[in-house]
């Protein structure tokens, strides 16, 4: 019985010291889920894409974001080794222009990979939930940049970070927990100023960003054709994606952001897909050029941008620096339900009224056209004739009115002509001379005048239209999910207590 005592309190005192040890060498993924919001499981409907994809829920994931576009993309990897698209979120607000962050406060939503494992998810964040995006990485150390705390997080409020609403922020938290608990030691975070596609490229030409954004498409590329996570090193203050050892190489190449770059190689098959896939691309980007493609404008102090659905949701609301999707306008969307709750403090980026408003050049020639159009119509009209009824309206005293009907005006007020007869009642002369035009024996008058135009009548104020305002529906807390891509997040989740978590990641050590 003793025996039998001291043998179950060394289990139990082995059993302590181990849950200790493994504590101590990773605390933060113990509290990867330390409450409720942290702890929400992965919706239905998400789990229901995973199955139809030949995803497991624990597989790793893969996150990229895009400023333009204003999306979030999560990957998730299949059965067969390859990541394939789970879901894209619109972006709820961005902050900063397109371009890599730079310095501790310039506002700058970061852009390029970075590395995010279980230490930087943030389950007590003021912004509901969080992941910090790891900035700066080697790269960016090099370069002497600086920064802290940039962040994914929830809120719709981003000062330097990509804010998603609660509950969308809920749900890319979770496929983050489980792939961590499936093993996944940190995903990787790519982020982009748009897709890497040679529209957008050579939209962008002229930035001054451009060689850093044709650098950081090379691992666009990689992964793009490979569908694999690309490895990601730095070296000369560069990107290096992919690399390994030299075939004569006794171990691997050591990479240091600011040193010489050390002897590596990157697989063939790798080289030659992405190869071909940049000159194809580089094909239709210089096709693209040669056709007078327009160069997007640069930043004219518009801070940010949001996706068009949340800017539908908001008084006034703009996409700033983000893009619509075309054929689509923000009226259209206010009617579609928003992917989350849009909190009543979020503050939209400044429409960019530069871009709308016409060009300096524009204005002479809509100016110039008018009159002209105007002359051509006032001598249409003959006025050669001479018969009864013209001596008989000199006779009248009307000779002066029938000359001035007749005669071209002045250039210079041609423009100012239509006014003027829609304001000046008709005269007897005028009436008169209009009877005797239409009753000349043989004659043709569809061509002589200019027809009636809308300005002859009275024009009636045009009535504001009021039904998108009386239809538009009150935020709601929470919002269901929909079907397709532009799907919406589901509400608060059923909590899973604190006990499921313990027995679970107990399992996983």
């Amino acid at each position: 019985m003793i025996s039998r005592s001291l043998a179950r309190a060394f289990l139990v005192s082995v059993a302590l010291a181990a849950s200790f040890v493994l504590a101590g060498c990773d605390t933060d993924q113990v509290s990867l889920a330390t409450n409720a919001k942290a702890n929400q499981p992965v919706p239905p409907k998400l789990l229901a894409a995973m199955v139809e994809k030949n995803m497991d829920l624990q597989s790793p994931i893969l996150v990229r974001l895009f400023k333009q576009e204003a999306e979030l993309e999560v990957w998730k990897q299949t059965r067969n080794g390859q990541f394939a698209l789970l879901k894209t979120y619109p972006i709820c607000r961005w902050s900063g222009d397109l371009g890599p962050k730079v310095r501790e406060g310039d506002r700058q939503a970061p852009e390029g990979f970075y590395s995010i494992n279980p230490s930087q998810m943030n389950p007590q964040s003021a912004y509901y939930l969080s992941f910090n995006t790891g900035y700066p990485n080697a790269f960016d150390k090099a370069l002497g940049r600086s920064g802290s705390q940039l962040m994914v997080h929830g809120d719709c409020s981003s000062r330097g970070c990509y804010a998603m609403t609660d509950e969308q922020i809920a749900e890319i938290y979770s496929l983050g927990r489980e792939s961590f608990f499936g093993g996944q030691k940190a995903f990787q975070l790519q982020a982009y100023p748009f897709k890497m596609t040679p529209v957008n490229m050579a939209k962008h030409r002229n930035n001054p960003n451009m060689p850093f954004w044709k650098m950081i498409k090379e691992g666009y590329d990689h992964f793009e054709v490979t569908r694999q996570e690309p490895k990601v090193d730095f070296c000369e203050k560069k990107y290096v994606f992919d690399a390994t050892k030299a075939p004569d190489a006794k171990r691997d190449p050591v990479f240091d952001a600011s040193a010489k770059c050390p002897a590596y190689v990157i697989p063939e098959d790798i080289v030659s897909a992405v190869r071909e896939k940049d000159q194809r691309d580089q094909a239709e980007y210089n096709k693209l050029v040669s056709r007078g493609t327009p160069v997007a404008r640069m930043n004219t102090g518009i801070d940010g941008g949001m996706n068009k659905i949340f800017a539908a949701k908001i008084p006034e609301g703009s996409t700033g620096l983000s893009e619509g999707a075309e054929g689509t306008t923000l009226q259209m969307l206010a009617m579609a339900k928003a992917p989350g709750t849009i909190p009543g403090h979020v503050n939209p980026p400044k429409p960019n009224l530069d871009a709308a408003a016409p060009s300096p050049q524009e204005e002479p020639v809509v100016a110039v056209s008018a009159p002209a159009a105007s002359a051509r119509v006032a001598t249409a009209a003959p006025a050669e004739k001479s018969g009864f009824f013209s001596n008989l309206g000199r006779k009248m005293g009307m000779g002066n009115a029938d000359t001035t009907a007749t005669a071209p005006p002045p250039q210079a007020t041609a423009s100012v002509a239509p006014a003027a007869t829609t304001t000046t009642p008709p005269t007897a002369a005028s009436r008169l001379k209009a009877a005797v035009t239409r009753f000349v024996p043989g004659r043709d008058t569809s061509k002589d005048a200019p027809k009636p135009t809308v300005a002859a009548k009275p024009v009636e104020p045009v009535k504001p239209d009021t039904r998108l305002a009386a239809t538009r529906p009150t935020l709601k807390p929470s919002v269901s999910d929909g079907a397709g891509e532009a799907t919406q997040i589901m509400g608060a989740a059923p909590v899973v207590s604190s006990n499921s978590f313990d027995s679970r990641f107990g399992a996983v050590k």
